[in-house]
This record gives C-alpha cells, structure tokens and sequence, in this order.
C-alpha cells in the first residue's frame, strides 16, 4: 500500500517545528515561546515532564492573576498556537518513540476516516489529532472500538492540564479519561516494545568494551577477556536467543501502577489533613477554591510487592537522562551499564514474559560478572550502580535473588541499594524511594515515608517530583483558603441571626 498523502496539517506542525529551532516568529506568536526555548525540547520523554510543570506554573499564575479564563484565553491567537505548538511536539515526541514521522488529521480527515468518533465540531481539544499507528493501517476500519483506534488528541491533555476542574470535566473524543499532562499521555501510546526503554546504539557488546578498553595494560585486556568472548550478544554467527521473533508483551502504561483509588469524597477532602500522594489531580471549580483531591487509600498491605517491569524500565530511562555527578566507580559503571543494557534489548525483542526468556550458561555467567561489577561500582558509592543492582533484586534477577535463593532476601537487598543511594541525595534514587513506599513496593506502605521522599526529591531537581509536590502544595493553600472563607461565612451568618434576635426583640418590647 502506498503511503498516504500528506495533509496540510503536516505541514503546518512541521514549519512550527522549523520555525521553533530557527527562533523565527510564527505567524500570530506564540505565547511563552521564551519559557518554551528553556524548557530544553530535545524531543525526549523528559521534556514533556518539563512542559508539564511549566502548564503548571502557567495555570497557578493565572489563577493568582485573575486571567484563568479558557473562553477569554482561546479567542488569543498567541495562547491557541502556543496550545497547538505544544501539541505537534507532543506529537513528535510520539512519533519518535514508533520510529515513523508524525502524521496529523484536522476534523474534516477525521470525519472522514473514522465517522464513528463523533467529534464535536466546536470543541478546540478535538479539532486534530495524530496517527501514531503503522502507516499501512492508517486507513483501517477493522476496529469497531474507538478507543482502539491509534489516534493521539494531543490537544486534551494540554486543556486538562490548564483548565481542568469540577465544573468544566474534560470528555476525550476516543472515550476514555483524558490524562493529566502530556507525559503522561505519551506514556500511555508507547509501543509495547519500546515502553520508556532508552534508545541505546545497536552495537555489540564486544565493540563497547573493546572501545573502552583500549590503551589499557596488557594484564587488565587479558583478565576482561574471558568475559568478552561470552558475552559477544550480536555476532554476526549466532544470536543471544534461539527464539527472537517480536516485541515483548509489555504493558504499554508507565504510570498505572502510581495510579490509586479515589476514596475522598469533596466534603471528606475539605475536612481532613491530604496526604502528599503520588499523580495528585487538582479539580478546581469555575470561580471558586478547590473542593476536592484525589488520595490514595491508607490501606497498608503487609505483603511487600515486587518491583514492576515499568518501574524498571522508567528507572533505566531516569539513569539515561537525569545526570547526577559521581564521586567514584564511574568507569566501572559506565563499562557494566552498556553490557546490561545489551541484555534489556534482546529481552525487548522477544514474544514471551521475561522470566520465560532463556539464556545460555555462557550468558548467565556474563550477567553474573557485570552484576559483580556493578556491585563493586555501588560499595564505593555510585548512587546510579546502586540503583541499577537494586532493581535486579526488586525483580528477582540480581545476586541475591537468583534461582533457588531466598527471593524476599533479594528484595530486601534492593531496598538498602535504594536507600543508600538516596541518603546519597540521589533525585532518582529519592522519587523512587517514596513510589515504593506509596505502593508497597519492597517496603511496607507507607505515606508519611513515601511523602518525604517525593519532596527530597523535588528539592534536588526532580522535574517531575517538583511537579507533583507543586501541585499538592497548591491544593492545599486552596483548601486553607476555602475552610477560611467558610469559617467567615459561618460567623457572618452567625452574627446576622444574632441582629435578627435583637431586631425582634426590640419590636416586642417597643
């Protein structure tokens, strides 16, 4: 099947794109182009963290201005191609991660191709949106389910993430609820295959180290050698696996675990103490403070959970893209690290669950040597060794955890790591300390615990820790406000009854 044509949509997203990198003025402006440029648009994941907490901080100064009007803000050509802007490089963002250019419908493409959605003609969130499937099923009608449709409302999460409150609740146009940021929502489409593992080179493990080995003293290539020869994964001769078909099946949700039931009700929320939780949604009213947020249940399960795939594979993009000064062991980390990675790209491309997949003895005792590697790399205080040992052993794959070994010793190995790396003052270490203690994760629930951590980790960085913490900060400076605005009408409506009183009695006894 030939490629579809482009639409004029493709070309509009993509001269906004050219016209962002060469600073040149698109055409109306762009509102917060400058905050846009320092928000490092590097086409990455993390950026869209980034443009979230700027959303963020743009909706609490409107709000503390008095311009938090979306009717007023959508008539602004600057504020509707700042939106718009900021949804083809979300669109990007996606299209990168499925290794395919973006490609856009305006409403009349929709309307066209999938009838079934039944857009609303003048909703602004629902006028355009991304194909983000393979290009030979652009055209597909073999879906009967829209939400099933590989369609991205760039749009909505980017209206949620600003206007979203009680009175105006945003509807998606596929169905579904609509995320709370571009991250997020991005998150949620990667392809199964590709869920937040870092885009590593595909060279074999043999070049890494011979790379890094070179210029070093005879003795130290001829102790390295033997690991090499085994673990030579990409050899033009053999593959590391004798079944590599397809993607693994991997959940394709980053975030579904940090997601919680909603056990407050907009009374119970006004009249309690909120803990600091993790993926906080603040709902605001139209004109008035926020009524309600949701928390986490206070259930504390005694059995310690596993980590999970997606805490893993979000932990290795953190290590790849947050950068945190290390003391000591960097070269020997920087060595294991790349032989790890190549093993978490074959295990990528396989079809079964992880722990199906099958490794020869030659590549066990490679992997076995990296870990011992990489646990002398974290007892001479790398925080990032750290971090990495401690999820092998979350997942039942590290030293301790391995085969016929005590599994909950393993567990409770990973735990240290963490909390060493995060005494270290480690952001990465420190947002995932309190995911676990938010979920029960190695560690008994907790969210005191789980609270500290998250605002350790923002006060060292963590774009999306800041976030979050940022968000709950504001909730409650708005729940203060609305008990206080409530405590004054009490005692307004107290002290009219009283003049009432009075009023009376004075007409009974005049």
């Amino acid at each position: 099947m030939s490629a579809t044509p482009l639409t004029p949509l493709d070309y509009i997203a993509a001269g906004y794109w050219q016209d962002f990198l060469a600073r040149r003025a698109v055409a109306g402006g762009i509102a917060y182009e400058v905050d846009l440029h320092h928000c490092g648009l590097d086409e990455s994941l993390a950026s869209l963290q980034r443009i979230d907490t700027l959303l963020s901080q743009i909706r609490r100064d409107m709000v503390k201005a008095g311009i938090w009007d979306e009717v007023t803000l959508l008539k602004n050509e600057r504020y509707r191609n700042f939106m718009v802007f900021l949804a083809f490089y979300a669109g990007r963002v996606l299209a990168r991660q499925w290794h395919q250019p973006p490609r856009w419908f305006g409403q009349f493409e929709l309307d066209a191709r999938y009838p079934e959605l039944a857009l609303i003609n003048d909703d602004f969130y629902q006028h355009m949106a991304m194909f983000y499937g393979a290009d030979t099923d652009i055209n597909a009608k073999n879906s009967s389910d829209k939400g099933n449709i590989p369609l991205f409302f760039a749009l909505e999460p980017i209206g949620m993430r600003l206007f979203g409150h009680i009175d105006r609740a945003f509807k998606s146009a596929q169905g579904a609820q609509v995320a709370s940021g571009l991250y997020q929502a991005v998150s949620d489409r990667l392809p199964k295959a590709e869920n937040h593992l870092p885009q590593l080179a595909d060279a074999t493990i043999a070049g890494h180290v011979n790379a890094e080995v070179r210029d070093k003293p005879n003795n130290q290539i001829a102790n390295e050698k033997a690991v090499i020869d085994k673990v030579n994964l990409e050899s033009s001769s053999e593959t590391l696996y004798a079944d590599s078909k397809s993607a693994i099946d991997m959940p394709t949700t980053q975030l579904s675990n940090d997601k919680v039931d909603n056990i407050s009700s907009t009374a119970a929320t006004a009249n309690a103490p909120t803990p600091l939780v993790e993926n906080i949604e603040i709902v605001n009213a139209a004109v008035a403070p926020i009524e309600a947020v949701k928390i986490t249940s206070v259930a504390r399960p005694i059995v310690k959970k596993p980590a999970t795939l997606e805490m893993f594979s979000q932990l290795l993009t953190e290590l790849h893209e947050i950068e945190v000064i290390q003391t000591a062991g960097e070269t020997e980390y920087e060595q294991t690290y790349k032989i790890l990675d190549q093993f978490e790209r074959h295990i990528a491309k396989q079809e079964k669950p992880r722990e199906q997949v099958a490794f020869s003895e030659a590549h066990l005792q490679a992997k076995q040597q990296a870990l011992l590697r990489l646990k002398n790399a974290a007892n001479v205080g790398n925080s990032a060794a750290m971090l990495r040992l401690a999820m092998y052993e979350l997942l039942g794959e590290g030293l301790i955890a391995k085969e016929g070994a005590d599994k909950v010793a393993g567990i409770e190995a990973g735990v240290e790591w963490v909390k060493q790396a995060a005494s270290k003052n480690d952001s990465r270490a420190q947002r995932l300390l309190s995911k676990m203690y938010y979920q029960g994760v190695g560690v008994t629930q907790d969210l005191e615990i789980g609270k500290y951590w998250l605002e350790q980790a923002a006060e060292n960085g963590h774009i999306e820790a800041a976030s979050l913490v940022g968000q709950w900060q504001q909730a409650q400076a708005l729940i203060s406000t609305q008990k206080q605005e409530q405590h004054s009408l009490k005692r307004y409506q107290l002290l009219f009854a009283v003049i009432i009183v009075i009023a009376l009695l004075i007409i009974i006894l005049v």
